[in-house]
């Protein structure tokens, strides 16, 4: 595991102590928590002195992941928190053989592209993702959906 600092802020993999931390940030940004708890151990946790600042996670299918659940406090917004966060769940994610991720924004259609994320149908999802709660409704049917090819 890799961790990296924005600052004062210190990146490390989520922990079962975590998730009612996480689930508060996660509500708080509107983003939903249906899923989280069985795949908290793919989230990674941004914390700096004053706690838990940030939040990212992933939900493995096979080869082909969902990015979800990316949220950052307003104290660490503007600060370039967001982007280390999908950098760092990019590379761990690769690390780990994942070769496509996919996400559902209803917010942020604009931000992903400077990561490589582009557009999608939601026809063309593949199968396996299809059993992720975003994907069964906890995400509406209006949200962006966009894929990128690691």
């Amino acid at each position: 595991m890799t961790s990296g600092h924005a600052g004062s802020v210190h990146l490390r993999p989520a922990t079962p102590g975590d998730l009612s931390r996480v689930c508060a940030l996660l509500a708080s940004a509107s983003l939903p928590v249906a899923g989280v708890e069985p795949h908290l151990t793919e989230f990674i946790v941004a914390e700096d002195d004053a706690g838990l600042v940030g939040v990212i996670g992933r939900e493995t299918y096979g080869s082909t992941a969902l990015l979800r659940s990316a949220a950052v406090e307003p104290r660490g917004r503007g600060t370039g928190l967001g982007s280390l966060l999908v950098r760092e769940l990019t590379e761990r994610a690769k690390a780990d053989g994942v070769r496509s991720l996919i996400l559902l924004t209803t917010t942020a259609e604009q931000w992903f592209p400077r990561f490589g994320f582009v557009p999608i149908t939601r026809d063309s999802v593949p199968v396996a993702l299809r059993a992720s709660e975003e994907l069964r409704g906890a995400c509406p049917a209006s949200a962006v959906v966009m894929e990128k090819l690691l």
